[in-house]
């Protein structure tokens, strides 16, 4: 079980991965209408740009925009989440070893300790995002069972690796759950809303696009806005 779930499950988990997001990033593009959402993305392009790295950079950092230094505490949960749904999967050291074994080559690995730390960081911050969810009216409004469903798949190997890592009785089954709610988080991200890990920038662009055309000059400048 454990070979198939590391072998031909992985390579599966992550075609649908990156062939997902490849094709959403294609569809994203190509229902891009400059009439429909009035931004001459060709034309004025400078400008464009300008307004899309701009909004880009300022929603990357931590308080970098109104929005986020509105909710300092939901901001600082958010991003410590992301950066530990980042950099640990990517730079585990267990990761790193199967890779060597799959590929025969491995990435830089964290120290276990600043790995367990991220682990911990992810937990906290879903435990907090649900609350969250379920505390505040306006935010409970808009929530549904699928949201929560989300973070479920977002947190599940975070919480099964660091079982799986800290001595467990049952090593092997705990290794094979985390093994697969990992691929399933692959597979989730493409087909649902944690395709934002690539929207993010395609929307911030072309929000940025809008707001640095609309309002970096190009105003009354022949444009049917």
């Amino acid at each position: 079980m454990y070979e198939f779930v590391t072998g031909p499950l992985v390579w599966l988990s992550f075609a649908v991965f990156f062939v997902g997001l490849i094709v959403r990033t294609v569809f994203y593009i190509r229902g891009l209408d400059w009439k429909l959402d009035r931004v001459t993305y060709s034309v004025n392009t400078s400008f464009g740009v300008r307004g899309a790295v701009r909004s880009i950079l300022f929603w990357l950092f931590p308080y970098g925009t109104r929005s986020w230094r509105n909710n300092p505490w939901f901001t600082l949960w958010v991003f410590m989440m992301h950066i530990g749904l980042l950099l640990t999967p990517v730079f585990l050291l267990g990761h790193s070893v199967l890779m060597r074994e799959r590929l025969g080559f491995g990435l830089w690995s964290l120290p276990e300790g600043m790995a367990d730390i991220l682990t911990i960081l992810v937990i906290v911050a879903v435990i907090f995002l649900t609350l969250r969810r379920i505390a505040l009216p306006e935010v409970r409004l808009i929530t549904t069972a699928y949201d929560y469903l989300l973070l479920v798949i977002a947190v599940a190997p975070f919480v099964t690796g660091y079982i799986a890592s800290h001595g467990t009785a049952d090593y092997s089954f705990w290794i094979i759950t985390h093994v697969l709610c990992g691929e399933i988080f692959l597979i989730a991200i493409p087909l649902t809303k944690l395709s934002h890990f690539v929207l993010f920038f395609l929307s911030r662009a072309q929000l940025g696009m809008d707001y640095g055309i609309k309002r970096g000059g190009m105003k009354n400048k022949g444009i049917a806005w």
